[in-house]
């Protein structure tokens, strides 16, 4: 009996240890099997609609100029993280850029037809093609982003964030992003815009009158109330960024340089913004806290640039535009007087 006994012990305790090994191995095996997944998920999406380039580097390999601050990108999830990389987005744009994409379904770049390359910055290229889902003609803006620089994608991130925060008749509008198997870019769907004002203005023939420059200067200062109250400085309104249609509608465009900003003008930015001609002086000598006086300084520049049919302050470097010497020359003050009578009544005009 003790010989039975004991045979029997032995296979009862073999039969347990056997079970409890089958159920190790399936939990060894679940796990292997979802770290599997999760690999070919990541390795898809790294390998699969786009790889990242150079966004936040100049072409001579000099960093581009950032601000101290500016709006801080959330922490993503890593649950949200998952879901946006199954979406089919970069895993390295949802790692850092997730609250600029969430919500969005990335576009595939054969649903699109180039036509014409219309505009090249010095982060980004913008062209005219066609959305053959919605039949319909659109401008694709590229812009490239380091796959392994965090840093390069906030800057592309904040552009996409600012433009779904803003929503107004005479601000572009971000209709989507498209991610590519074959380019190593991510590229931005807006509405199509037939012109922009520098180079409406620079058609033969063209002369604005009155009614169309107040018409045209309404619809600027509408979409910078806008931004403005919605906390957006612009901080590079020239007359490229500003895009007209066939009906004359007028729209803000090209957020590149765009940030968010404090009325109590606390938080230090980068004076390396706004192209020089509309530049403002504070930026000009350096300041680092500034306000809604640096678009609406170029948009005096703009505005006085519709009357006279020529850029007001062309000056070939900071120096020169500061000293008030444009194109080689010392300030032109016959040019001045001509605008101060276009914008001045003439009981006011002595006083000038």
């Amino acid at each position: 009996m003790g010989c039975v006994c004991g045979k029997l012990s032995r296979k009862v305790k073999d039969r347990r240890d056997g079970q409890k090994n089958r159920e190790l191995d399936k939990g060894v095996s679940a796990v292997s099997s979802k770290r599997e997944k999760s690999f070919r998920v990541k390795e898809k999406s790294e390998n699969g609609d786009i790889s990242v380039g150079s966004f936040d580097k100049k072409p001579n390999g000099s960093k581009r100029v950032g601000d101290n601050h500016c709006e801080k990108l959330e922490v993503v999830p890593k649950a949200m993280e998952g879901e946006l990389i199954a979406a089919g987005w970069p895993s390295s744009l949802a790692a850092v850029a997730g609250e600029a994409i969430n919500g969005w379904i990335p576009r595939k770049a054969d649903t699109f037809e180039k036509l014409d390359k219309i505009g090249q910055g010095t982060y980004s290229s913008v062209y005219k093609a066609r959305d053959l889902v919605n039949d319909k003609v659109v401008a694709l803006k590229r812009v490239r982003f380091e796959k392994m620089d965090p840093e390069s994608i906030r800057f592309m991130a904040r552009e996409i964030i600012i433009l779904r925060r803003l929503d107004h008749p005479n601000i572009i509008k971000l209709e989507g992003l498209i991610v590519s198997r074959t380019s190593c870019s991510l590229y931005l769907v807006f509405e199509y815009m037939e012109h922009d004002l520098t180079g409406l203005a620079a058609l033969p023939g063209i002369k604005f009158t009155e009614p169309q420059v107040k018409c045209y200067m309404r619809q600027l200062l509408s979409g910078l109330d806008h931004c403005h109250n919605r906390g957006v400085l612009h901080r590079d309104i020239k007359g490229s960024n500003l895009l007209i249609d066939n009906h004359g509608t007028l729209k803000i465009a090209d957020f590149g340089l765009a940030n968010f900003f404090d009325n109590q003008q606390s938080v230090p930015l980068t004076s390396r913004v706004v192209t020089l001609w509309y530049r403002p002086p504070e930026l000009l000598l350096g300041a680092s806290h500034y306000g809604t006086a640096v678009d609406l300084w170029s948009t005096g520049c703009i505005l006085g640039e519709l009357y006279v049919a020529k850029p007001i302050m062309p000056g070939r470097t900071e120096w020169k535009n500061i000293k008030g010497e444009h194109g080689g020359v010392k300030y032109d003050k016959g040019l001045f007087d001509q605008l101060i009578n276009q914008l001045t009544p003439p009981q006011s005009r002595r006083h000038y």
